[in-house]
């Protein structure tokens, strides 16, 4: 599976440990970005550049760090066609990917640690949407508001 993944200053080193992470040998991340540490970088743009990468290279999935991860969270679903919420726990991020089909997962630097972060990505890869008919149903209802 192909992941883009991106991270500012204050996601940057977690972001660099995920990708040297063995447990994702199954998982292409595609680096949006931070490339390198920058103080000064905006979570605005790189949860932008994130979301043109996946449109651009066809990726279903993408996974964006910041501090609280709200910043990420609140810009990347600016975006018609995202469904990005924050990770909590692992049984958290299961419900959102199974009843929600949400597709963009984003991460509190902050308040996370590595091994709990790997664990919200491989459940994030790892579970599928749960497609019912009410499940069907809400998720149009959010396509319809988009086109508005």
């Amino acid at each position: 599976m192909k992941i883009v993944i991106a991270a500012d200053h204050r996601g940057f080193e977690l972001k660099e440990s995920i990708l040297l992470d063995s447990l994702f040998a199954d998982v292409e991340f595609i680096d949006s970005g931070a490339h390198s540490f920058d103080e000064d970088d905006d979570y605005t743009s790189l949860a932008a550049d994130a979301v043109f990468d996946m449109t651009a290279r066809d990726v279903e999935r993408a996974v964006l760090i910041c501090g609280s991860g709200v910043g990420m969270c609140v810009m990347a679903n600016k975006f018609n066609g995202i469904r990005c919420g924050i990770g909590i726990s692992p049984e958290q991020v299961a419900s959102a990917r199974m009843d929600d089909d949400m597709n963009v997962l984003a991460i509190s630097a902050d308040y996370t640690d590595h091994e709990s972060v790997v664990t919200m990505i491989r459940v994030f890869v790892d579970t599928d949407f749960k497609s019912t008919s009410r499940f069907e149903r809400r998720l149009n209802d959010i396509a319809e508001i988009e086109q508005n």
